[in-house]
């Protein structure tokens, strides 16, 4: 079973990210029951500070790592503020990109997409988001952007998105992640 861990870099109860991927959710678990999903909560970690992280640091940020290094692939979704992710985000990046070299984001395949109410949906935030996940060791997932503008239009009663050409943009990207774990999988040498 491929474990696929989406984290939503906004806090809102109402959030455009979050209706994406609960969208995302809803399509891997149409697709097969091989797909299981998890969601690191990112309102759930404390602000980083090098003093709490030692041992096995706050109970979530250890909960958090562990599900990461436990999943095939992670998919984020943020708005832009001021042309950047998510203070919050970058907050939970920062957690999980610890301890150096050795962290849950090292070598972990990650999708990224960005909605927001705006036009662009976001678009401006993805150049950085993409060098900051760089930098932690995360393996950047190769496909089209999807920046989802007008979000807050497109979000139904169910919280989800069900706007056809964006449904097709999320199902590329959902193909592209199961993509890179099947690469990864394949990687892995067999026992004998």
């Amino acid at each position: 079973m491929a474990r696929i861990v989406l984290m939503s870099g906004s806090l809102r109860r109402h959030s455009v990210n979050s209706a994406a991927l609960a969208t995302i959710r809803g399509i891997l678990n149409r697709r097969d029951s091989e797909f299981h999903t998890s969601e690191i909560r990112v309102a759930d970690l404390p602000h980083y500070n090098e003093d709490l992280d030692v041992g096995p640091g706050p109970a979530a940020v250890r909960a958090a790592r562990e599900l990461l290094i436990a999943s095939d692939a992670a998919i984020i979704s943020t708005p832009s503020y001021n042309g950047a992710m998510t203070g919050t985000l970058k907050n939970a990046l920062d957690w999980l990109s610890r301890p150096w070299k050795a962290s849950s984001l090292s070598g972990k395949p990650v999708a990224l997409l960005t909605a927001s109410p705006g036009t662009y949906g976001g678009a401006d935030a993805q150049p950085d988001t993409r060098r900051v996940l760089e930098r932690c060791g995360a393996v950047l997932i190769d496909h089209p952007p999807v920046a989802i503008g007008s979000a807050d239009f497109l979000v139904g009663r169910e919280g989800t998105i069900t706007e056809p050409m964006v449904l097709e943009e999320l199902e590329g990207l959902v193909d592209a992640a199961i993509a890179a774990i099947v690469r990864g999988h394949q990687r892995i040498p067999l026992a004998a």
